[in-house]
């Protein structure tokens, strides 16, 4: 029976699905799969993407956890791709690569000011406050008034731990440097600003319930955002995810909240055209009222409104970044691929190199579609078996020996164990579940048991 070395780079759901289910796919050969991450840490978005007060999505980590504990997945972190382990190392190894790399850099919104200094990108804030090893231990949070650009689950994130209070978040995994920089932000206003209506918002219900319902945080939206035409009653009538979103936007507004001294602002039909500064510094956001069109999609009234704030977080998508050797599609942020076999400039399937995920398809869909991209993906890495390449060194032990030769760091899952043990160890003693290590160099000192 033949054998697949199959490297798979990306260690978040994407890279773990597509392992997985490699693995249970039936098949004449035999299947050994090495997965490499940038960071010290495997689960990539689940870990750094999700807001630390979610336990519930922060879940499916377990899930994560037990395909890899398992043992006939190989798990490499802190090692990147490009640098630690090239293309041309990667075939000496594997049959074939799967990149999994995700997409974790803000979508441009090229509007004037969006480069003030207090103008930020959604996706930074998100590793800040996540820990992410890479991302600086301080986050300037000096402004009272905020605005959130976007109408998406990650904006209701943003918006949520900008104005939640800091004490509330003592319960989850945020190590001190975030709790204390929250803490020490005099924020009272939070507006979130969406182009369309509330029959058109890509929020989940259950995100929407838990912004709306914050404890010390007066939820607020206004009555003149409340319109609706046929495409926004066709929606309403046909989804029932929209309809309750629809509900439970309509029951706040028929029964405002009681005063508090935060506030969470829900602007719909609110284009936003130009942030304004003052001594190069975030002023003011101006936006334009926009209107129904009929089937549901809006456009311009040529009516202004200007809101004060100091800070604008612009939560308008992820955006996925290039990688060594890999032709990339840089308009939409993906690797040029088609259903995941990964295409050269000229649109020639690229023998042995594949995508999944976000890198694939771009930053859409929740984590359990993630899955069925990863069988469509897999489907063709198995069809594609005269493709795959000729490794000049298959053996298992081949490949730490590359890495070990180039000085690399690596930690391996039992490594990751160590590592999470002493989070889990850091949390009990304040009663917590864990509390997030956020130092890389510590992070690889601890893996060695130092």
């Amino acid at each position: 029976m033949s054998k697949l070395r199959l490297a798979v780079v990306g260690a978040g759901p994407a890279g773990i699905y597509a392992s997985d289910l490699i693995l249970k796919a039936e098949g004449d050969f035999e299947v050994s799969i090495d997965l490499f991450d940038l960071l010290p840490a495997p689960y990539g978005l689940v870990r750094y993407g999700v807001a630390p007060d979610h336990p519930r999505i922060k879940g499916i980590i377990r899930a994560l956890y037990e395909v890899l504990d398992r043992g006939d997945i190989r798990f490499f972190g802190n090692v990147k791709y490009g640098t630690d382990i090239t293309l041309d190392e990667l075939k000496e190894h594997y049959n074939a690569v799967i990149f999994a790399t995700g997409a974790i850099k803000d979508a441009d919104l090229n509007i004037p000011g969006i480069d003030l200094d207090g103008s930020y990108g959604a996706a930074d804030f998100v590793n800040w406050y996540d820990a992410h090893p890479d991302f600086p231990l301080t986050w300037p949070l000096n402004a009272k008034e905020i605005a959130v650009i976007g109408n998406g689950n990650v904006a209701l994130d943003v918006a949520r731990m900008l104005i939640k209070r800091p004490d509330d978040l003592l319960s989850t995994d945020i190590p001190d440097h975030v709790y204390q920089g929250l803490k020490a932000s005099p924020v009272t206003d939070v507006h979130v600003f969406g182009r369309r209506g509330p029959a058109q918002v890509k929020f989940s219900p259950l995100e929407l319930r838990e912004a709306l319902h914050v404890e010390g945080v007066q939820s607020i939206v206004y009555d003149e955002d409340f319109k609706y035409d046929d495409g926004s009653q066709a929606a309403i009538d046909s989804n029932n995810q929209v309809r309750v979103m629809v509900k439970t936007l309509e029951d706040l507004r028929e029964n405002p909240q009681a005063h508090e001294e935060r506030r969470l602002h829900l602007h719909f039909f609110s284009a936003p055209v130009e942030v304004i500064g003052e001594d190069g510094k975030v002023a003011a956001l101006k936006v334009e009222r926009t209107e129904l069109d009929g089937t549901g999609n809006v456009k311009p009234t040529g009516e202004f409104v200007t809101y004060p704030v100091q800070a604008v977080y612009r939560a308008v998508g992820y955006f996925g970044s290039a990688l060594d050797e890999i032709p990339f599609d840089s308009k939409n942020g993906v690797i040029k691929n088609s259903e995941g076999r990964v295409l050269s400039d000229s649109g020639e399937q690229i023998p042995g190199v594949y995508c999944t995920g976000w890198i694939k398809r771009g930053p859409i869909g929740l984590i359990g579609h993630t899955k069925a991209d990863a069988i469509e993906t897999i489907g063709h890495v198995i069809a594609d078996r005269a493709l795959w390449w000729n490794p000049s060194k298959p053996g298992e032990a081949d490949v730490v020996a590359t890495l070990e030769q180039k000085g690399v760091d690596y930690v391996g899952w039992p490594a990751w164990l160590k590592i999470d043990a002493n989070e889990r160890s850091l949390g009990e003693a304040e009663g917590r579940e864990r509390i997030k290590l956020f130092d890389r160099s510590q992070m690889v000192a601890i893996s060695k048991g130092e």
